[in-house]
């Protein structure tokens, strides 16, 4: 793999990742869940859903009020008030009656509008405005039971006809959509139970190097904790994947063995092992199975590798996809953010991009000209942005940044005050 631009590099990536996104989106491989909540947020749907009833499934009334006939209200003025007799109360969950003509039915919102009644007047409209007889203090029944009103009401006024919302047979959502609140909400209301979704995709997160340790081990001389694994498994299942972590040491037959050990996932993504160095263990295990490794000219992050591997599965091999990152633990998040971050969370029904903005620079600034330089900085309350140092290791830098800013290839130097581009990464 030649030296490439970050641009031509995601291209490589996205080209290599069809194949499998396009598997995903196969109905033969669709998945039939029960819509518990725990179960179905955040799954992306296989195929349309269409609705069994109409929803809502009768004319309810969208208010608390009365029940009428607007032509009973026609002649109702403030000088000349209608006056109308009550009629039946009709609750939440009530059968539907029939409404007398020249009376005022009680009704409260989501009940069912009396079979000859074909608006609704807010109780706050009426005269007086309270139920009476009904509800609290129903025990002591006024002597007035008619009710009076003092204009005119439109036919249809607070009325939500059967079907409204969804007529029988009509799609509830389209394949495609993500579930959330809102769509799992809109499927309740129609009595769906079970939808079939995209099967997920799964991610082997390989970490590689003789000196990683666990986060809680005892840290030898020469020995640092791992924190590949927690930042980009986050990463990775905040973009809607599975994802199953393996560790390797600096030994190609141990890398082969991890990879082995995972026979189901879609993607390999390692980290470290992909330079140019006497111990480059990804690099010793894969590129002879057909991963390409080179230079991206980006900064940090610029030892990269991708290709189809030919690796271990039970008594033979499998071909899948390989994505290698830098093992520094910024360039391995930036390289995520820049290449593939945006093709999972498209996947998955997410939006793909960071919000894009641009913000002038607090500080001047330096950049390799031959680099695209990624940069970890913060947004002042002036709206300027401080930029950070631009070292690979600096992690908790990138942890208090709330920006990334992008200096694009071929500009060495900036002052402050100049335009850059900033990627917000606290939403």
């Amino acid at each position: 793999m030649n030296a490439s631009t970050p641009a031509e590099h995601a291209h490589a990536v996205a080209a290599l990742l069809a194949p499998v996104l396009d598997r995903l989106v196969d109905d033969a491989l669709a998945e039939l869940i029960t819509l518990t909540p725990g179960a179905a947020a955040g799954r992306v749907l296989s195929v349309d859903v269409h609705s069994r009833i109409q929803v809502p499934p009768f004319t309810n009334s969208q208010m608390d009020g009365y029940a009428v006939r607007a032509a009973d209200l026609e002649s109702a003025s403030t000088d000349t008030p209608v006056r109308l007799d009550i009629g039946t109360t009709s609750a939440a969950g009530d059968a539907v009656h029939g409404h007398v003509p020249g009376t005022a039915s009680p009704v409260m919102t989501g009940a069912a509008i009396p079979s000859g009644a074909d608006a609704v007047v807010p109780i706050e409209l009426a005269d007086p405005p309270r139920f009476m007889g009904i509800g609290k203090g129903a025990g002591v029944r006024p002597g007035d039971s008619t009710v009076r009103f003092h204009a005119p009401v439109e036919v249809g006024t607070f009325v939500r006809e059967a079907g409204a919302d969804l007529a029988t047979g009509s799609t509830i959502l389209p394949a495609g959509t993500r579930l959330g609140p809102a769509q799992l909400g809109s499927l309740a209301s129609a009595g769906v139970t079970e939808v079939r979704v995209r099967r997920r995709e799964v991610v082997l997160l390989l970490s590689t190097g003789h000196e990683l340790r666990a986060p809680g081990d005892e840290l030898e001389p020469g020995q640092i904790y791992d924190a590949n694994t927690a930042s980009l498994t986050a990463a990775m299942e905040e973009s809607g994947v599975i994802v199953q972590v393996a560790f390797a040491p600096d030994d190609a037959s141990a890398v082969l063995d991890a990879i082995a050990q995972h026979p189901d996932a879609d993607l390999i993504v390692t980290t470290g092992g992909v330079s140019a160095g006497a111990f480059e263990v990804v690099r010793d295990a894969l590129e002879p199975a057909g991963v390409q490794f080179g230079k991206v000219a980006m900064q940090p992050g610029g030892p990269q590798g991708l290709g189809d591997a030919r690796v271990p599965s039970g008594d033979g091999e499998r071909t899948v996809p390989v994505i290698a990152f830098p093992g520094n633990p910024v360039s391995a998040l930036l390289s995520f953010e820049m290449f593939l971050r945006p093709i999972l969370r498209g996947a998955a029904g997410l939006d793909p991009s960071r919000r894009v903005h641009q913000a002038p620079l607090a500080e001047a600034l330096s950049s390799p000209p031959g680099k695209h330089q990624i940069r970890r900085g913060r947004l002042r309350e002036d709206g300027t942005v401080e930029v950070g140092a631009p070292g690979s290791h600096l992690l908790h830098d990138y942890a208090r940044a709330t920006v990334l800013v992008h200096v694009p290839i071929g500009v060495d130097t900036l002052p402050a005050g100049a335009e850059v581009e900033v990627w917000r990464i606290d939403e």
